[in-house]
């Protein structure tokens, strides 16, 4: 008996370490991203407690559909990243219908340069990636044919993210500037902002190291000097504009 425990146990060890050795790890390739904004509840939300809107949401709901989505890529390899919006000339939106912002990440100097659009205006702003006080649950979730678990965080001061992520890919990169969990982020919400992105394909495949390049287009600036701009414009726009710096400094 005692020689038929030891003969199991033996062949759960080398089963354990074979699952081991095939565990299937993706280190380089591309992930296609879906950004969906929930426009009926952004409306209904603007309109709250505005009484010149009283009786309008109706209206608006039948003139844009409820969701638009926005495609995206993510390329990675070598520890870095680089997340392109794909033109959409129907991407004009009041409530975050729009993706100005293209992202290169070096996840080994923890620095970042990003093209922004501001209006007409294109910024190149180079600085330290996000420091994200990330909060891990229990909670799991199937993503593009990858297990991922959910963490929590607060950015920003007072935006409330969800982000999903698999340690399947250990590149602790993601959509936009979202980095900082052990894996890939597959999957990010804002709920009290109704936008999501979350990953549609992941495609396993190695990247050159001319795909994965920053962009050089813009006016310089670090994430200080783009808040000084952005206020600027919040003095002569007002809270209107409040969606638009969200936006920007994702």
């Amino acid at each position: 008996m005692k020689i038929q425990f030891i003969l199991l146990a033996s062949l759960v060890f080398s089963m354990n370490i074979l699952f081991a050795q095939n565990a299937r790890f993706t280190h380089s390739g591309v992930i296609e991203f879906e950004k969906s904004i929930n426009q009926h509840a952004a409306i209904k939300k603007s309109m709250s407690g505005n009484t010149m809107f009283s009786g309008s949401f109706d209206n608006f709901k039948k003139s844009i559909p409820q969701f638009k989505i926005l495609k995206s890529t993510l390329k990675f390899s070598d520890n870095k990243t680089l997340f392109t919006p794909i033109a959409d000339e129907n991407s004009r939106s009041m409530f975050g219908g729009e993706q100005p912002n293209t992202t290169y990440t070096d996840l080994t100097t923890n620095t970042f340069t990003t093209e922004k659009m501001l209006f007409e205006e294109v910024f190149l702003v180079k600085d330290s990636t996000r420091k994200i006080n990330w909060k891990l649950t229990s909670e799991i979730r199937d993503i593009a044919g990858y297990e991922c678990r959910r963490a929590n965080a607060i950015i920003m001061d007072s935006v409330y993210v969800v982000a999903f992520y698999t340690d399947k890919i250990p590149v602790s990169g993601g959509p936009e500037s979202f980095t900082g969990l052990p894996g890939m982020i597959l999957g990010v919400a804002l709920p009290h902002d109704n936008i999501t992105w979350f990953a549609k394909t992941v495609t396993d495949r190695p990247i050159p190291a001319t795909e994965i390049k920053p962009p050089v287009k813009g006016k310089q600036t670090n994430n200080k000097g783009l808040l000084e701009t952005i206020t600027k414009l919040k003095d002569r726009w007002g809270s209107h504009i409040n969606t638009l710096i969200k936006q920007m400094l994702l």
